[in-house]
């Protein structure tokens, strides 16, 4: 991505899990650029396409100032890893009161989440594969499933188990898990991992939203959505582990629900 901070959406998001959204929405700010290459990405255009503009580190500080002034429960920082230092010093130049969130694909190094400490409230990783030749194939990543969950410990060590606070989330870690069509069996293992690492001390957020975007329908096992049969197993077995959280309705695969890259 280069060294230049790029950005593709700075504006409330109202489409977060419930303890994020409350009624004011999360301030998001959403990256260009990404530490994995999905096949399947939603956001496409800004993961792997490049679109977003060149943003200083004193324009972001005037956009979480601007976003904060609008009443949002929080800062939302979506795929920020790769333009880190530019990050912390627009942080440097302006806290919010407000908790800040880091949204990532969870694909992390620890030694870079540690520059991290003392500045973000709440971590909302995704945990994608408990396959590692699945994680290789779909997004390119050959250790994703050990990496993630490393990574996902040091968060946890950061913030501690979840406060909760008139119904928003101001400290802890929501693990979220997208289920893909045809792969039921890497969510199963997924959140048996999930629950074996962290137990109760994180909520989970069961995501049915998949759709067929960027590369996808060139891949015949990712070119449809999920089932209602796939979704009820995997639920069925987050309900089994007792694992504390949130799960979409299956009607949340809509493509309205993508955000906009022109704000």
């Amino acid at each position: 991505m280069g060294e230049q901070m790029k950005v593709a959406r700075i504006a409330p998001h109202y489409d977060e899990e419930p303890l994020i959204s409350g009624t004011n929405g999360t301030g998001a700010i959403f990256f260009s650029g990404c530490t994995l290459r999905c096949l399947y990405c939603q956001n496409f255009e800004i993961s792997q396409g490049g679109k977003g503009r060149i943003l200083t580190p004193y324009k972001l500080s005037e956009e979480i100032k601007r976003l904060e002034a609008m009443g949002v429960h929080s800062i939302e920082l979506v795929t920020a890893t790769h333009f880190l230092p530019a990050v912390l010093e627009a942080f440097d130049l302006y806290r919010p009161a407000i908790p800040i969130i880091y949204n990532t694909s969870g694909y992390e190094k620890v030694e870079t989440l540690r520059r991290l400490e003392g500045l973000i409230d709440v971590y909302l990783p995704d945990y994608k594969y408990s396959d590692n030749s699945l994680a290789m194939r779909l997004s390119g990543c050959p250790d994703y499933r050990e990496t993630a969950l490393s990574a996902i410990e040091e968060m946890l060590r950061q913030t501690g188990e979840v406060v909760i606070k008139n119904g928003l989330i101001k400290k802890g870690v929501i693990i979220r898990h997208l289920v893909l069509p045809n792969h039921t069996k890497n969510s199963l293992g997924a959140l048996e991992l999930i629950k074996e690492r962290f137990g109760e001390k994180v909520l989970i957020s069961l995501m049915s939203q998949y759709l067929p975007c960027g590369k996808a329908d060139q891949t015949s096992d990712l070119n449809r959505r999920i089932t209602k049969r796939e979704y009820e197993k995997v639920l069925t077995y987050l309900y089994a582990l007792e694992l504390d959280g949130f799960a979409q309705e299956l009607s949340s695969a809509k493509k309205e629900y993508i955000p906009s890259w022109t704000e």
